[in-house]
């Protein structure tokens, strides 16, 4: 049974204040409305070795009285052996409250910041070409022992990375193809030009939109799914088991990963750059009177092949791109559910943020090789 606290002077030893019961939360109303103790030389000390049980705002209250009184600790609060460490510890709370965390604006913590912000950047791009090289390396060794690769887990990649986003590819490209038809066809036809849509979709797809569009897209679907697996078996210490039954989780989890997505890549940027050409064949038929079959001649005449191959070579890259990254954020995932989220988004951002910045360097480059 709970006992009710109190706090009383003792009659036969005057200055001494003697605790009992219970210091607890449940009897908070009671305990703040004990007497408290008479400050000055008028309180020796207070006893508070009967108190049955005590809790942190039981300690907290006790440490009030006992300051409030003018004791400075010592022999001047007596404390049975297993409440001093809680006491103790509140008390230091009491005595060193959390201060609130004052954000600085100024020119030096905007410094600061920034400075933290590259270094970060700059373990995670070290941290990339690490991984990338360790990738390479155990792809090296499975060459030499082919019997070692993991057809089943690649090919079953390959059905998820490709296969089923076959469709959100074909959608988003048609979809992107009809739109900048007819926006071309807006600005064209104030000269009279409107035949010339035809090379802005060849060229614009073949090079460009059809890989930017299908490598973005997989970014945000591929990357964090990848993320999130990896993730999941890190936070599961499913990683570590696999560690210990001595296979190699680079071989296990990764390279199925990456190579099914570099298979996968190229044949759904070739679906894109179908797709976005058929979006600029609908809107020339039904828009600006240019028959499929006019458009198709046309593009056959105007579109060098080469412009195909410049598309289809950045391909492999973002592959690679978007893979690594997918992997190396599941890996670095710390156990708790919050790394795993906080993992996934950043695979996210650096992959799409990786893969523009790629393809402009890319771009800069075959326009000043003349490709």
């Amino acid at each position: 049974m709970a006992e009710t606290p109190h706090l009383r002077e003792d009659p036969d030893q005057p200055g001494c204040w003697r605790a009992g019961g219970d210091w607890t939360l449940a009897h908070a109303a009671r305990l703040e409305a004990l007497p408290a103790p008479r400050g000055g030389p008028e309180t020796a000390l207070i006893d508070a070795r009967g108190i049955g049980q005590m809790d942190a705002s039981g300690a907290m209250l006790l440490w009030r009285l006992s300051r409030d009184a003018g004791l400075d600790g010592g022999d001047a609060l007596r404390l049975r052996e297993e409440h001093a460490p809680l006491f103790s510890a509140v008390q230091g709370i009491c005595l060193n409250p959390p201060r609130a965390v004052v954000k600085d604006y100024g020119v030096r913590a905007m410094l600061s910041r920034i400075g933290a912000t590259v270094e970060d950047y700059t373990r995670e791009v070290i941290a990339l070409v690490a991984f990338g090289g360790e990738a390479l390396l155990t792809a090296l060794r499975i060459g030499w022992n082919p019997r070692r690769w993991r057809i089943t887990s690649t090919i079953a990649h390959m059905e998820s990375v490709g296969l089923d986003a076959v469709p959100l590819v074909l959608l988003l490209s048609f979809m992107v193809g009809a739109v900048v038809a007819f926006l071309g066809a807006e600005v064209l036809a104030e000269f009279g030009a409107e035949i010339y849509v035809v090379e802005l979709i060849g060229i614009s797809f073949l090079r460009e939109f059809g890989v930017l569009l299908t490598a973005v897209l997989l970014a945000g679907r591929t990357a964090s799914a990848f993320t999130a697996q990896i993730g999941a078996m890190q936070s599961g210490e499913e990683i570590d088991a696999i560690r210990t039954l001595g296979l190699d989780p680079m071989e296990l989890l990764v390279l199925p990963r990456v190579v099914a997505l570099v298979l996968m890549l190229p044949l759904l940027t070739f679906l894109a750059m179908m797709a976005g050409i058929a979006g600029g064949v609908t809107i020339g038929t039904t828009m600006l009177g240019i028959s499929p079959e006019m458009f198709i001649a046309r593009l056959h005449e105007t579109i060098e092949v080469r412009h195909f191959f410049t598309g289809m070579a950045k391909a492999p890259v973002f592959a690679l791109v978007i893979g690594l990254i997918g992997c190396l954020e599941g890996m670095q995932v710390q156990g708790t559910a919050q790394s795993v989220g906080e993992r996934t988004t950043s695979s996210v951002v650096q992959t799409i943020s990786l893969v523009i910045v790629i393809d402009a360097f890319a771009a800069l480059w075959f326009m000043e090789m003349g490709w």
